[in-house]
Order: C-alpha cells, then structure tokens, then sequence
C-alpha cells in the first residue's frame, strides 16, 4: 500500500527516534527530536551538519568524532554535498502567475566559490579567515561519502534505521568548486555498491531525478523508478514535477511537468511499493498561505491519482 504524507519525512525521523541507543560507551546513536525541526532545524535537512559534519564534507574530521557523539543525525534522510542547493530564481513563472523556482545557468556563474566557513549555504564558522574554500574532485567527495557511510551505516543498522540518500539539485557536474554526487540515476547504484547494507536507501526525489540531463547514465526516470523500487531500495519518493532539464528547468504544478506522474504511480503499485510519497516543493498561489496551498493542491492530486490507479 502506498501511503501519501505531508508529514512522511517525520514518520521515518520518529524511527530514528524510536530507535534511539545508547551504547555501553555511552556515546548518543542516531539521537533527535521528531517535530517540525527534523525537516527545518539544522539536523533535519542535511544529516551532515554541525561542525563534525562540516568537516566530514571539508576533509577535516576522523573517527573520533562520531565515536565522541559529536555527529548527530536527527532524521534518517541526508544531501552529502558541498553547495547545497543554489542558482535558483523565484518569481511568478508558474501557471497562473504562480511563484515558481527557474534553475537558468545562462544567468549565474555556477563557478562561484563558496567562502570558507560555509558548506550548503550554511556559515557553520563566522571567524573563518578570508578566501575560498577549494575545489573538491569527484573522486574526492566519492571518498569522503564512503569513509561517512562506513562509519554511520553499521550504527543505523544496530539502530534499526535506513538512511536515504537525496540526489543533487540542481543535478550539474559540480557547482560552486564542488562536483557533485547523484546527478545521473546510475550514481544511486554506486552509493549502494560502496558500502553495501540493508540500512542504505534512497530519497527518491522525481523532481531532481527529472532535471538530470540524457545521456550517461541519465534521463530515463521511469525505468530507475521500476528499478530501484523492486529492488526495495527507495525509502520514500518526493513526488514532484518539473520541465526543462540541467542547464535550465523550472519547478511546475504536479500534474503540468514532463513527467507522467500517473505512469510513476502505476510502476510503483505494480511492484508492490508500500512506502511513503510526500508531495515536494510546489509553486507557491497566490493567497493567505501561498506554500499550503500549493501543497494542498499536490496533496489533492496525489489522492485522487491514487484513487484511480487503485481502481484500475
């Protein structure tokens, strides 16, 4: 059975909760709070935060720190990335007038360095001396994921807890210095190789997965859907829609984008998904609650597809 959730991100954060253990040591394991700030608070977003998890992604940091409690997941879905999310533009380019998010690299520098003391668009240290944080490899962000991962996974799977992997947005080759990680929907299948375990799974954002170019290992969103859902790899899905692809996209209502999300429901029922879809980031009407309305209106569609496919 397919669950839709506005709140479905709290549901797996409580299993973190839930599952929370102390050990012998006395160190905190997978310790948070469920509530509105798993999803805006500085653990809920990036299970890479803090000063331990800025040094995870700037090279800085060993062992001693999660061993110490210092690295402190609070939800169990995680971006493993050095700029975040940026480049956008948000005004009224929706239906409707509508106020929408464009990625356009026709109108940014996606060069631009990121100063030092910020990771993800996040100042983690003020006093950070002058210049630029240097540009990280490819081959070098891949091993810093698998030195977190090997650490973090055996932890969660003691903890009972799957930790799910949100690909890039906006899905470029690197940005801001920084390569990227999953930007093609091959790269999930390297996340999983890497350090194999039942506790590893995916984010499954349509949206990001969507905006990814053809080619290389990408654009086929349908066929990685089937995939990885039989495979049971797929935590939950970020059911969200989009048109244009990297270097220009823009963020549509649910039923408007390029992809069928009819057809992504369909392939999930047919291999027997029984997870979560949480409607994602949606244009915002033009009212007293611009973002609830938006995402009542996925919230609606979403049902109502549901409905039907079930019906079939």
């Amino acid at each position: 059975m397919i669950l839709v959730s506005l709140a479905g991100v709290l549901t797996f954060a409580a299993t973190a909760l839930a599952n929370n253990i102390v050990g012998s040591n006395g160190r905190d394991r997978l310790r948070g709070t469920a509530g509105p700030d798993v999803i805006n608070g500085l653990g809920g977003h990036d299970v890479i935060n803090g000063l331990a998890g800025d040094d995870i992604l700037t090279g800085d940091t060993g062992p001693d720190e999660i061993n110490g409690g210092a690295l402190n997941p609070s939800g169990n879905w995680y971006n493993f990335s050095i700029a975040g999310v940026w480049g956008w533009t948000k005004g009224p380019y929706g239906r409707g007038g509508a106020k929408a998010l464009v990625y356009d690299e026709s109108k940014i520098d996606k060069s631009t360095p990121l100063p030092n003391g910020m990771v993800w668009n996040m100042v983690y240290d003020p006093d950070a001396p002058a210049g630029t944080v240097a540009p990280i490899s490819s081959e070098e962000i891949w091993q810093r994921l698998e030195w977190f991962l090997s650490q973090i996974l055996p932890v969660a799977e003691e903890s009972g807890v799957r930790l799910a992997l949100h690909p890039d947005d906006p899905p470029t080759d690197q940005l801001r210095g920084g390569a990227r990680l999953v930007n093609r929907p091959d790269k999930y299948e390297r996340m999983l190789d890497l350090v194999p375990s039942p506790a590893s799974a995916l984010e499954f954002c349509l949206g990001s997965l969507a905006e990814m170019p053809e080619g290389d290992g990408g654009g086929d969103v349908y066929e990685a859907t089937e995939r990885f859902a039989r495979a049971g790899r797929i935590a939950y899905v970020h059911f969200r829609n989009v048109r244009g692809k990297v270097p220009h996209y823009q963020e549509v209502f649910v039923d408007e984008g390029d992809l069928d999300m009819i057809r992504v429901l369909s392939i999930l029922r047919d291999v027997h998904f029984d997870g979560v879809i949480i409607p994602d980031h949606t244009p915002h009407i033009e009212c007293d609650a611009p973002w609830h309305a938006g995402m009542a209106y996925a919230l609606g569609y979403m049902r109502a597809a549901l409905r039907m496919i079930e019906a079939e």
